[in-house]
């Protein structure tokens, strides 16, 4: 055989190669977390192509949060999102709305159920989205339900201040954690009410339980686990401290933890070291530096998207694999890091 010959074969083996490992790779789940100025909206993008956006930030602001959220859905090369999940009726999370409806063609929209919050602006906001349902598909989602993503599961784990009514497989172990939480007030706001969801991808576990406050924490983890624990936690309420208990943060043993605060919002000192203590936590990260916690409670520029104040709409990308493998890339400066399954 020539040397052009040998060179030809060599070629074609190699692009066969690469063909056939191209095919049998995995393909990923990819998660943007977009920054809505301490308000909450995160783009989920299946293998299958599917898309799941939860919550849609503010309202207002130019349609600054509808945009940046359209952005994030192009970068996706997403036509449509397929579902749009609304946790609870604050207007950091529900305001959006209107706006990207504007913008973008919605294929479903999933929430708790009607507003149960004695509050005028909480009502408005409500009245706005409601008037979107007709536009659309609709869906409510109660604890234990889910939604019909291929290659992935969603679970949801609270609403409408209910919780699952009994563990999931290989949860249901006592909390040890439990004994040590202090009695939390009772909330009666759409916090309390959010609609959480547990989202399971492979081996890998992902928990966002929208502003959750700690009692109802504690009525799912307490005195029994009945989740289990979780790879990547969306820390809930923004890092706020009426939120993320011991007993739920420690009890699901995270090990990369992503904060949705803003610079004047959330990532409260003793929330933000809750999560970062964690037992086996590898990678904490944040969509903004909280300037009123300082150096001591915020995580390395590197891991942060937004370090100096100003509305620069910077995101963090998830890139996960069903091997449990996490992928995370800070899109201001490409930082990336990966973490490996337990």
């Amino acid at each position: 055989m020539s040397r052009l010959s040998q060179a030809l074969w060599l070629s074609v083996c190699l692009f066969a190669a690469s063909a056939v490992f191209a095919k049998s790779a995995p393909k990923p789940l990819q998660i943007y977390f977009i920054d809505v100025e301490g308000g909450q909206s995160t783009l989920f993008v299946t293998p299958a192509r599917q898309s799941l956006l939860i919550d849609t930030g503010w309202p207002d602001f130019n349609g600054r949060d509808a945009d940046r959220i359209v952005k994030a859905a192009k970068e996706a090369r997403l036509k449509q999102i397929d579902y749009v999940l609304i946790t609870h009726y604050h207007r950091d999370h529900v305001g959006g709305a209107p706006q990207l409806a504007e913008r973008f063609k919605i294929g479903t929209y999933v929430d708790h159920g009607p507003n149960l919050e004695d509050s005028d602006v909480t009502r408005e906001d409500y009245a706005a989205y409601k008037k979107l349902l007709p536009k659309a598909k609709h869906l409510v989602l109660r604890p234990g339900s889910g939604l019909p993503l291929k290659g992935v599961t969603l679970e949801a784990l609270t609403g409408a201040g209910d919780h699952i009514p009994g563990p999931l497989p290989g949860a249901g172990t006592a909390n040890p954690l439990c004994e040590s939480e202090p009695e939390p007030p009772t909330d009666t706001s759409e916090n309390g009410r959010s609609l959480g969801v547990l989202i399971t991808f492979g081996k890998l576990r992902i928990i966002d339980l929208g502003d959750l406050t700690k009692k109802k924490e504690l009525e799912l983890m307490c005195p029994n686990n009945m989740v289990g624990t979780a790879d990547l936690l969306v820390v809930s309420h923004h890092g706020f401290d009426q939120s993320s208990s011991k007993a739920l943060v420690w009890a699901l043993q995270p090990r990369v933890a992503i904060m949705d605060n803003g610079a004047h919002k959330g990532g409260s000192p003793d929330a933000w070291q809750t999560v970062h203590d964690s037992p086996g936590l590898q990678g904490l990260w944040q969509l903004h530096y909280a300037v009123d916690g300082g150096k001591e409670h915020n995580v390395a520029d590197d891991m942060i998207a937004n370090v100096d104040g100003k509305e620069d709409g910077n995101f963090i990308k998830v890139t996960a694999l069903p091997d449990g493998t996490i992928t995370v890339l800070n899109s201001r400066n490409n930082f990336e890091k990966s973490y490996k399954n337990k």
